[in-house]
């Protein structure tokens, strides 16, 4: 198994490709004007609107963010990010902030309300980790 992608559905698709575009440095390549797709070095993140999980079922219509699911990005220095982050969310959860578990963490929520965190490995235990 292999996971591939990360899909978000959201309500006003142009305005969370645009945001993720930021926040990624990336470009979106639109597919329909209900789906486009962001890839970096690891993750595909897949944006949807609404309307294309009516695709799969006629039931699935209310989306809102979620506060149970965090989508993190490995930065090369979070507080460098924190200075242009704050100027692109609109609600930051936490400021950078060093873990006990030894990453520096920033969290923040994207225009749907689902939780990101930019997180930079400062302990020794979490440089090894991911090198």
């Amino acid at each position: 198994m292999k996971l591939t992608s990360l899909r978000l559905i959201s309500k006003d698709i142009k305005t969370t490709v645009e945001f993720y575009e930021q926040i990624m440095g990336a470009t979106a390549r639109w597919y329909t004007e209900d789906f486009a797709e962001l890839s970096a070095d690891s993750i595909t993140i897949a944006i949807g609107s609404t309307r294309t999980m009516q695709m799969f079922s006629e039931g699935l219509t209310e989306f809102t963010g979620t506060k149970s699911i965090i989508i993190e990005f490995m930065v090369k220095n979070v507080d460098q990010e924190y200075e242009r982050i704050k100027e692109i969310a609109s609600e930051i959860i936490q400021e950078p902030t060093t873990m006990p578990w030894g990453n520096r963490s920033l969290l923040f929520c994207d225009p749907d309300g689902n939780m990101i965190n930019f997180f930079t490995p400062v302990s020794v235990e979490a440089m090894q980790k991911f090198s």
